[in-house]
């Protein structure tokens, strides 16, 4: 007898709900508080954040956008990047947020693979997403450049207020937790990124479970500096805030001057941090008093927490499966610079090579086991094979990640996927930069591996070898090529040209050496 499927714990709902049901619960409370580096701030009271998403979303409607047509949103941090967002998840649409370091080249694919009906950009990025993605019905641009004064002339774009509509038009449609919620493109071991895409299902377990994960308070504020075109902050962060009826103080960018005047204004309490961050404010002068509750950060209760006064979180997770899946504790105490204990929400599983769970202090492959469409994503859109390549035939998530099963219980991450490069907290492919050297004319053949970085954690460098021994432009050409087709952060900060590439069984690259060799010379 087959066991049918559980009741949807969304069921009856999707993003809507959540926006409306805190619009009623919370009117009048502080949803979210712009603080631009340049020009003047606004805050947004549920009440108001929720207008907001409704006028987007009957703009969208009224020019004929239909459920789950996609629309591109190409935006650095500002109060539309949020609007947006979400107002393409209430008028059912799916919106696919990019990168906004991202190449022309890179928008293109992102905009054709994903079949984007229009576009939402601001005013430096506006001339690049016209000429990458002439196919786009249309494109509004924002007023400011996340506040500041628009240099480039724009005088020829539709403004963001042009999609300004009237709620009371809105149709009425069910409430479908399975439906498509956004897209997001991450890096993978493939040469080109992948679709990944949400339901509103996912969208509210990740509020719900990052609320719980984060002890989340509705007195809480929440600092919001890292991308929000990543699952991170719009995750963990804004969903978190708006599933328990918090408050986000949002900025352009991660600013290490501003982290502590920002944080004391607003009485913020909770942040999600990386490496870099706290390296950076580290140097800045520390108050003697603040609000702080928690931070979140990859590994729990590092070193700098004394210096700070904070307690970090840690955590681990991925854009597939929306939340944290290995996460720290924020009422007792963790072992330092562990990942945390597998999350109550999935089946964490860390396996050797014949599939079978490790023991206390060994290191294996971790698997994470979920349901898909709920708390893992639904799919890779558009890539059918390299959905089914996700899963093992039981059903578990690869994550391409390993760790160690540490004696105490918690788990400690081991390393990532030999593959994949973390470069300033952003996930590179080696593939895809290898991709792009390889078109570079006088390559005969390449590998990408990363190099350790005091602030960055580590960045791209390419090894070459050359149609000829004697070209001695051909790294210049690499790095311009890159720089014309790549977003910044995975450009190769080095090139360098060698007779031969380290080989293992079956003739493949012996990357593992090539990485030898970078440690070898880091540490003479």
């Amino acid at each position: 007898m087959t066991t049918p499927p559980p009741i949807n714990p969304f069921a009856g709902m999707d993003a809507r709900s959540l926006i409306d049901l805190q619009a009623a619960a919370r009117g009048d409370h502080a949803c979210l508080i712009w603080e631009p580096f340049d020009g003047e701030g606004r805050t947004w009271s549920y009440t108001q954040f929720a207008e907001a998403i409704r006028r987007f979303a009957a703009g969208l409607q009224a020019r004929g956008v239909r459920p789950a047509d996609r629309v591109l949103v190409h935006l650095d941090n500002c109060p539309e990047s949020v609007i947006a967002w979400l107002g393409c998840a209430y008028a059912g649409a799916v919106a696919v947020t990019t990168n906004a370091r991202s190449s022309a080249d890179e928008i293109a694919y992102f905009a054709e693979h994903s079949g984007a009906v229009g576009g939402v950009t601001q005013p430096c990025f506006a001339h690049l997403v016209r000429d990458a993605a002439p196919g786009l019905g249309w494109l509004v641009v924002t007023e400011t450049d996340n506040g500041a004064p628009a240099e480039d002339d724009v005088s020829g774009f539709e403004p963001f207020s042009a999609l300004d509509g009237d709620p009371a038009a809105l149709i009425e449609r069910p409430h479908e937790p399975m439906a498509p919620f956004a897209i997001q493109y991450t890096s993978g071991t493939t040469a080109r990124p992948k679709a990944v895409l949400w339901t509103h299902a996912n969208f509210l377990w990740g509020a719900k479970m990052c609320a719980l994960h984060e002890d989340l308070r509705p007195s809480d504020v929440h600092l919001v500096t890292l991308p929000l075109f990543h699952t991170n902050a719009q995750s963990y962060s804004v969903a978190a805030a708006l599933w328990v009826g918090a408050t986000l103080v949002l900025q352009p960018k991660f600013s290490a001057s501003r982290f502590w005047p920002v944080s004391l204004k607003h009485g913020c309490t909770w942040a999600s941090m990386v490496p870099f961050c706290l390296k950076a404010i580290a140097e800045q002068p520390r108050p003697e008093r603040h609000s702080y509750r928690f931070w979140g950060n990859g590994v729990c209760e590092p070193p700098t927490d004394a210096l700070f006064g904070v307690k970090t979180i840690g955590w681990w997770g991925m854009t597939e499966i929306i939340t944290q899946g290995v996460v720290g504790s924020a009422h007792l105490k963790d072992a330092p610079m562990s990942m945390g204990r597998p999350s109550p929400g999935y089946g964490i599983h860390v396996l050797d090579d014949d599939g079978a769970p490790v023991k206390p202090g060994e290191t294996g492959d971790l698997y994470v086991e979920g349901r898909r469409g709920v708390s893992l994503f639904l799919e890779y859109a558009g890539d059918p094979a390299a959905t089914a390549a996700a899963f093992r035939e039981d059903g578990l998530f690869i994550t391409g990640d390993r760790v160690r099963l540490g004696e105490d219980g918690f788990l400690y991450f081991a390393d990532r996927s030999k593959d994949m490069l973390k470069v300033g907290g952003e996930n590179v492919a080696a593939s895809e930069i290898e991709r792009v050297v390889a078109s570079v004319a006088g390559v005969r053949e390449c590998a990408v591996v990363g190099r350790r970085h005091a602030m960055l954690d580590e960045v791209p460098v390419a090894f070459v070898i050359p149609v000829d021994a004697a070209d001695v432009g051909l790294p210049e050409r690499v790095l311009d090529t890159c720089a014309a087709t790549l977003a910044s952060f995975k450009r190769p900060h080095d090139v360098r040209l060698v007779e031969s590439l380290p080989r293992s069984t079956l003739e493949k690259i012996a990357k593992a050496e090539l990485r030898a060799l970078l440690a070898a010379e880091a540490k003479s």
